[in-house]
């Protein structure tokens, strides 16, 4: 009696995903995961696709117009009913599927694939040009954007242009106000989501960000990497008009809108020393000081005063929490 042949099942050498269909053609659509090909391009917009499945689906979604399946709650539109299934998890508290490692829940199943890989290290996405992979392929694509220069995506309000279709997405909700991202605890709403993951640490008390010179911690890295400026005295953000430069970004946005917007209707208070306009009362009665020399915050520790509750903050991070710690 002949011993019976196994067949080896074949297996790709970058991430030795096995293949269940063996098929030349499967496993040429696989290998282009890792290569970043797309050789199916739109007619109708820039974009391309690895797969005819996903051109087809992109031209069903993006260009017929038919759209009949339509949310409730916000009204956004989807080609076919599982995109709206999927949608509406947004606006609940549903996450039914959950990680076997740290039971971290998510709304969709394939969330739980690429989850995964944060435990395995696993990152079978590599860019051609400069061989850095990544655990995603939506990274990937974002990641391509850097070698190309590319800005394909233009904001419909103000056209503004963006290298990424989410970006740009996002950016429009400055405009309309939207916020669909809602805590499932206390319902506090948010424009982006990942505002709204860092929000949840609130809840769950999670300050995973430690600041190495005064051990402080922090809910999210761009917290702790701005925080740090305080130490270093950075102020990364600068005007180009009068040269005065910011710790934090919202800082140097605000100086920008109150002081040097040309909108003349958003600025609604004037001075009546020097007709410097601004958009906040606040704004004008801190400014006033300028002219009196009103400083009406005295530090603790060596009495130096301020016009602003904000300088005399830096003013006490900078020399007397570092003072203290030394």
């Amino acid at each position: 009696m002949s011993a019976s042949k196994t067949k080896s099942t074949p297996t790709c050498a970058i991430c030795q995903h096995q293949f269940k269909v063996t098929a030349p053609s499967v496993i040429k659509a696989h290998m282009r995961t890792h290569t970043g090909e797309k050789p199916f391009s739109c007619d109708s917009c820039p974009a391309s696709f690895s797969l005819k499945s996903s051109l087809d689906r992109h031209n069903l979604s993006s260009h017929t117009g038919n759209k009949p399946h339509s949310c409730n709650i916000c009204q956004e539109s989807f080609p076919k009913k599982y995109n709206l299934d999927r949608h509406k998890r947004v606006h609940t508290v549903e996450r039914p599927y959950s990680c076997f490692i740290c039971q971290k829940t998510y709304r969709q199943k394939n969330s739980i694939t690429t989850h995964l890989r944060t435990h395995t290290g696993e990152k079978p996405f590599s860019c051609i040009i400069c061989q850095k992979s990544f655990s995603h392929k939506r990274d990937l694509r974002q990641h391509k954007v850097v070698h190309t220069g590319e800005r394909n995506f233009s904001c419909p309000v103000c056209s503004k242009l963006f290298k990424h279709k989410s970006s740009m997405i996002a950016h429009k909700r400055d405009h309309s106000g939207e916020k669909p991202f809602s805590c499932d605890i206390c319902q506090k709403a948010f424009q982006r989501k990942s505002n709204l993951n860092v929000h949840r640490k609130i809840h769950s008390g999670e300050h995973p960000f430690s600041c190495t010179i005064c051990q402080k911690t922090f809910t999210s890295k761009s917290y702790l990497i701005s925080h740090k400026r305080i130490h270093t005295g950075e102020t990364p953000f600068s005007c180009s008009q009068c040269q005065k430069t910011f710790t934090h970004i919202a800082n140097f946005k605000r100086h920008m809108k109150n002081i040097h917007s040309k909108d003349e209707v958003s600025k609604k208070h004037s001075c009546q020393e020097c007709r410097k306009c601004f958009q906040y009362r606040n704004s004008l009665v801190i400014h006033m000081r300028s002219h009196t020399g009103e400083k009406l915050f005295s530090c603790a520790v060596c009495q130096k005063t301020f016009a602003t509750k904000y300088n005399l903050q830096m003013h006490s991070k900078r020399l007397h929490s570092v003072q203290a710690d030394e």
